[in-house]
């Protein structure tokens, strides 16, 4: 199944981020190492989520005289699906120090292949804020749509996902659930499999990403 053509996707292309993504879709790197990839993976498209973030002008003195600059003029709050969300915060915080940490917890019904929710903790101040949901695999759709939902009645009104891997069907399912709602992604993989994997995909992001293999 190849993607359909969204206004709301932007897929990032970097060097750097595809060879970061190869160490991760690669079955012999070793957890420690698909960590410190994924937090890699995270960084680079913390710098090309935020691209369009408000600033606000102000002026500044240097040891040698007073110019203008600018500074982020609104909240930023991230929120990972546990459990392989909880990969991407620190790249996220290293560029956005004072971003807000919200979480949802979600399991997966492996014979329904749908989200199961189990926790919620989310910052005040979402409706000001530009929420950024954080989960590796965009696979079914499922997860994405449910957190969304459940940010959007938290009162989060600026929402984007991040992802690093996306299949078709879930780019298809959150656009049709959530129109107003960007997706970055590193890459668009082919498809899902009957079990509703991503292929050829990374395999289980939350087991390699903390050693519970």
């Amino acid at each position: 199944m190849s993607a359909q053509p969204s206004a709301q996707l932007t897929v990032v292309e970097h060097p750097v981020l595809a060879d970061r993504l190869t160490v991760l879709r690669d079955q012999e790197t070793a957890w420690p190492s698909f960590r410190h990839a994924l937090f890699e993976c995270a960084a680079i498209l913390a710098i090309e989520v935020t691209r369009d973030l408000p600033v606000l002008e102000v002026e500044v003195r240097t040891p040698l005289e007073s110019t203008r600059g600018v500074r982020l003029s609104e909240q930023v709050v991230v929120v990972p699906v546990l459990r392989a969300g909880l990969g991407m915060v620190d790249g996220f915080l290293r560029l956005l120090p004072d971003a807000r940490v919200g979480h949802l917890g979600m399991a997966r019904d492996e014979r329904a292949h749908t989200p199961v929710d189990y926790y919620s903790r989310l910052p005040p101040g979402l409706s000001d804020s530009w929420v950024f949901v954080l989960d590796p695999m965009l696979a079914t759709g499922g997860s994405a749509v449910n957190a969304l939902d459940h940010l959007k009645s938290a009162g989060a009104r600026r929402l984007g996902l991040v992802c690093l891997v996306a299949a078709p069907e879930g780019i298809e399912a959150l656009s049709t659930a959530h129109p107003d709602v960007r997706i970055w992604a590193a890459a668009v993989d082919r498809g899902l499999d009957d079990n509703a994997y991503i292929r050829p995909g990374l395999g289980d992001a939350g087991d390699r990403v903390f050693g519970t293999l």
